[in-house]
């Protein structure tokens, strides 16, 4: 996210300086590296959470259809910047990769047949296959079928213009751009407090921490783009935008294969459907992740609890994170999500031999010997007030912008880096108002559809896809 910021400012107003802060060695080691995510380029091809069945059983497109489009302006915003050598090589980010959905039981057919029979006809997800025939499955994902039971209720829709995208890859090389232009970044540099000036401003006050020198930064804008540590770093700002909101990390872990005779055998993104109780960021999947140009197999995630914030933060995140004004939503949360409780508590007791299981669900030839486990990323659900239940938890995104529009910062989750520059480009709408009329022109250079609803025409849709596949490469043979 703050890769995305800063790469958009520098183009929209190349005359301001820019300072990063990270108080890692490295920029993108948490959420944005490549193995603490799946590496979905998240277009709600195959994820069933952004349609779900109402309790009357209508779906509805709208949700899901507004999420590719996020992701298509991602995908424009990417292209311009290949064209100008910002990102020198798609491939080292951004690789074709069908995305499936796979689903078993009765029910469950229905339900795909009646989601597919809806999207279809939807310009940005033209090309999308629907079967129930093992056959047709077998030669989309052999895996999937091999030593299946006969005569099981099965189906399946894929989408071939799918992506599996690097985003810790990404994040390296927009940051590297923005220092080869000006920007400044400190890496070991902790942010330790955001305190707001007489004339707007803010002062950044940091900490090395290596020899613990203090040091203090002014700036006329803040963005925090902390990922999990976003909502202590916002409280620390003390703006009146943040009070009620909590944070509820959920931690995970996924098998992972590297097993080149596997690896070979599966070229998708295979997402099911969430168990009842589990929230929808652990939807189980067997993606296919190419990452420094080599592919391996993840499948997951398998949720847990940690009151981190962060992989590499404190044990005492969350009850640092508790305030007289989050309490109560945090409580509200806490007694509306008993069955997410239980699931993260069954899920934190499973052992080894339990999770191959799940993995068998949707692979029965998988072998232990192939698999091992890998910790993913922290994900910081949000918490926030409700009028009617007194608190609810949120699992999207959300910016938080101070009135003023001194600093912003990012919450939550889900669908997350995907849909980073749609999101960005709201924030510089939000906080920069007197600039934004005259960034709009540079905004639609980037972005050809900027200001239109690609799904609201489908010539206009299949150009946006078919351009930004030739200049990303990832148009299939």
């Amino acid at each position: 996210m703050s890769a995305t910021l800063g790469t958009m400012i520098k183009q929209l107003q190349p005359d301001w300086s820019i300072l990063i802060f990270e108080q890692l060695s490295e920029v993108g080691q948490e959420s944005s590296n490549p193995w603490n995510n799946a590496g979905t380029g998240h277009a709600a091809l195959a994820e069933l959470n952004y349609m779900p069945e109402a309790p009357d059983g209508s779906l509805e497109t709208s949700r899901a259809v507004n999420i590719n489009e996020q992701f298509q302006v991602s995908r424009q915003f990417w292209s311009s910047l290949v064209k100008e050598g910002v990102l020198p090589d798609p491939t080292s980010f951004i690789n074709p990769t069908p995305h499936m959905t796979f689903v078993r039981g009765e029910d469950n057919v229905d339900y795909l047949r009646r989601r597919y029979e809806l999207l279809k006809n939807e310009p940005l997800f033209e090309g999308i296959e629907f079967s129930d025939d093992p056959k047709v499955i077998y030669k989309w994902a052999p895996l999937l079928m091999r030593q299946r039971q006969k005569g099981e209720k099965i189906a399946a829709t894929r989408i071939e213009t799918g992506t599996d995208v690097d985003f810790g890859s990404l994040t390296h090389q927009l940051i590297d751009y923005l220092v080869a232009n000006g920007a400044e970044l400190h890496t070991e540099s902790e942010v330790k407090k955001l305190k707001k000036q007489k004339d707007g401003s803010w002062n950044v006050v940091t900490r090395d921490r290596v020899g613990n020198t203090p040091h203090t930064y002014n700036a006329k804008f803040v963005f925090v783009g902390a990922g999990g540590h976003a909502l202590p770093l916002l409280q620390k700002a003390h703006i009146p935008e943040i009070k009620g909101f909590g944070g509820f990390p959920i931690s995970g872990q996924f098998f992972r294969t590297d097993n080149p005779a596997v690896v070979a055998q599966h070229q998708a993104k295979v997402y099911g459907k969430a168990a009842v109780g589990a929230p929808p960021m652990s939807v189980p999947h067997l993606d296919t992740r190419v990452v420094d140009g080599q592919a391996s197999l993840l499948f997951g995630p398998y949720a847990g609890f940690s009151p981190k914030f962060l992989k590499s933060s404190s044990w005492l995140d969350l009850p640092a994170s508790i305030r007289l004004h989050n309490i109560g939503p945090m409580l509200a949360v806490a007694r509306d999500n008993v069955d997410l409780m239980k699931y993260l508590i069954g899920e934190l007791l499973a052992s080894k031999k339990k999770k191959l299981e799940a993995l068998q669900e949707f692979m029965p030839t998988a072998k232990a010997e192939d698999w091992y486990l890998i910790t993913a990323g922290q994900r910081v659900q949000v918490m926030k007030k409700d009028p009617k239940r007194g608190g609810v938890l949120q699992f999207g995104t959300e910016v938080i912008t101070a009135a003023d529009g001194s600093i912003a910062g990012l919450l939550g989750a889900s669908p997350g880096a995907s849909t980073a520059v749609p999101i960005m480009i709201d924030l510089v709408k939000r906080c920069f108002p007197q600039q934004y009329p005259e960034w709009e022109k540079k905004l639609g250079k980037l972005i050809p559809s900027f200001g239109t609803k690609l799904n609201e025409n489908k010539r206009q849709a299949e150009k946006a896809i078919e351009s930004t596949a030739k200049v990303l490469e990832l148009e299939r043979g």
